[in-house]
């Protein structure tokens, strides 16, 4: 059964910024491009890069470690060394919260 949880208000993260938000098991990172919140798993798929700590430019976020980049709202390898693409998640926001189904 899917549950729904709550990761942060919409106002925790400014206008092309991401935050890291801890939920459970999880570790993600929270992103608002142009206004809209996307969510993926904050470790990056090739090494020990946190997400939420890279570059952001455009929809794409580029990885500190090694400077591989995903799309992020699709969670598609836009350059190696990653391989293999991001898990996201399907955002609902309710009553400013940024909301997930997992």
């Amino acid at each position: 059964m899917a549950q729904r949880l709550e990761l942060c208000s919409t106002g925790d993260v400014a206008e092309g910024a991401a935050i890291k938000v801890e939920a459970g098991d999880l570790a993600l990172a929270v992103f608002n491009v142009a206004g809209q919140f996307y969510v993926m798993d904050d470790l990056c798929t090739h090494g020990p890069g946190s997400l939420s700590e890279g570059y952001i430019e455009g929809d794409v976020i580029e990885c500190p470690f090694h400077q591989g980049q995903f799309n992020i709202r699709t969670g598609e390898v836009m350059m190696p060394p990653c391989m293999i693409p991001q898990k996201t998640y399907a955002v609902t926001i309710e009553d400013g919260k940024v909301t997930i189904e997992v």
